[in-house]
């Protein structure tokens, strides 16, 4: 039985072990820290239980079909709640807010508050949206071993339904004049971390996923889907070890044998797949081999990474009804904002921010009569931020907050705070520049233009997450994990 080492458990990694185990290879995941997930990691306090990492359900289908590819219900294991409102929007100089639900009646309706007669353009956007979306997952489902694959006649002529050449910023300013309406339709560029400015209007695509397809919560929290999956790898054989941080993977006569611990335990495998820090993995788990490295330094220097996070976890006494589960701050200035982000790379003075309050739909995340807050504010990779500019700037966060979602009391209500930054997703993730969500989705950053999941130099070194083709997001890591299991299978046969 050939066996197989993975470097990481998270999404891409767990995925890849799964299926591979199916195909009876001997598999083993090698995780650096304490828990499985990768980024959807746990901090557990006095009763409260927070998602560290992602915290949005989108695009149940490719979650349903995952599932349903590697012989099992998504039922049978996650307890999914659909969110009503998905969300609600507070507009700094409006002085309102907005909730969004996968209604169009109620939308369209709170939309022509913001943009009236705007209706029409509304829903010919989604159309579009749902047409484009079902082009794309033809190509986010597909290993390209050359330009040839992606441009054969059939998907180059899909691709121009894609609108791939221009930007998002330019594509919605056609269907909706109001800024508001433009930060509305432009707020799922989050997910991919990215600039409507830098995004090909491919993305536009998320609006399908949003407004039609709708938000789910896990009930427990999100990291029951990494428990789910736990569960399913460990049924098929594999064998997962957790703080077993590795410090090098081994290569000779070109080929890699398996890797060496930090504590100096050696495992051999027939291949090896990393889930780790792309950077990380070519740059420093191949130090030792410089010439074999597929990306090497300078390979990074030019690319848009995307942005870190400064994220809160709060413990807050008592209710409060004001928010939502889901709850988005825009900023007055979109573009001084981003250009703080990836042009400037400063904290950004007029922030945008991203509120869950899961225990608005979940109770057993927090104590009775208290809630569970996660805050997140993109700031520049690689920031770093000293004790005092964390402090202030943590409250300012909180009396904007306070301001904008009328909870004049919620600085004296808070009874647990932990905060987690560059410096925090560089210790836990090894992650390049501390950043939130690897490589920033830009044109040429994008499908086959993102770093290919196997080595160039190494034939049985394979890489799988975020950084590679489909990209950012749980569920395009879970395609990334079934895509290079087939490139394992076929190299291994």
């Amino acid at each position: 039985m050939k066996k197989i080492g993975v470097i990481g458990a998270g999404f891409g990694g767990l995925a890849a072990a799964i299926v591979l185990a199916q195909k009876g290879y001997q598999v083993t995941i090698l995780e650096k820290n304490n828990r499985c997930g990768g980024r959807a990691n746990l901090l557990e306090h006095g009763g409260y239980r927070f998602d560290m990492g992602p915290s949005w359900y989108l695009m149940p289908d490719v979650f349903e079909q995952f599932f349903k590819d590697i012989g099992e219900n998504i039922h049978d294991h996650l307890d999914l709640k659909k969110l009503d409102p998905n969300y609600t929007i507070f507009f700094k100089d409006l002085d309102k807010k907005i909730s969004v639900s996968t209604d169009e009646k109620k939308n369209v309706q709170e939309f022509e508050k913001l943009e009236p007669g705007v209706t029409e353009n509304f829903k010919q956007y989604l159309e579009l949206s749902k047409l484009q979306y079902e082009i794309a997952m033809e190509f986010v489902r597909k290993n390209y071993d050359s330009w040839l694959d992606f441009f054969s006649r059939k998907l180059f002529l899909k691709s121009l339904k894609l609108r791939i050449f221009t930007t998002m910023s330019t594509y919605v300013k056609k269907f909706f004049k109001s800024d508001e309406m433009q930060k509305v339709i432009q707020y799922p560029l989050l997910f991919l971390w990215t600039s409507p400015y830098d995004a090909p209007a491919v993305y536009n695509i998320m609006s399908h996923v949003d407004f039609n397809m709708g938000v789910f919560y896990p009930m427990g929290w999100i990291h029951q889907i990494v428990l789910a999956l736990i569960r399913i790898a460990e049924k098929h054989g594999v064998e997962i070890i957790t703080d077993a941080e590795v410090e090098k993977i081994l290569v000779k006569d070109w080929k890699s044998y398996g890797v060496k611990l930090i504590d100096g335990n050696h495992f051999h495998f027939d291949a090896v797949v990393s889930n780790a820090d792309l950077v990380y993995s070519e740059t420093h788990l191949l130090k030792d081999y410089p010439e074999l490295q597929t990306y090497p330094q300078k390979y990074w220097e030019d690319k848009k990474i995307a942005p870190s996070a400064f994220i809160v976890y709060l413990g807050v006494d008592g209710k409060t009804p004001e928010m939502s589960h889901h709850n988005l701050i825009f900023c007055k200035d979109r573009k001084e904002n981003f250009d703080a982000i990836f042009g400037e790379k400063k904290v950004p003075s007029d922030p945008s921010m991203y509120i869950c309050v899961p225990s608005r739909t979940d109770s057993s995340v927090a104590p009775e009569g208290k809630e569970n807050w996660f805050i997140l504010v993109p700031i520049a990779p690689g920031l770093e931020l000293d004790e005092n500019s964390t402090e202030l700037y943590y409250e300012q966060i909180i009396k904007t907050i306070s301001k904008i979602c009328n909870l004049p009391e919620l600085l004296t209500r808070v009874e647990f705070r932990q905060i987690f930054q560059v410096k925090d997703f560089q210790r836990m993730y090894n992650a390049y520049q501390g950043t939130a969500l690897w490589l920033a989705h830009t044109f040429f950053q994008s499908v086959i233009f993102r770093p290919d999941n196997v080595s160039k130099k190494i034939p049985n070194l394979f890489f799988t997450g975020a950084y590679n083709n489909p990209g950012i997001g749980m569920p395009m890591c879970l395609l990334s994990g079934q895509l290079v299991a087939q490139r394992v299978e076929k190299f291994l046969q």
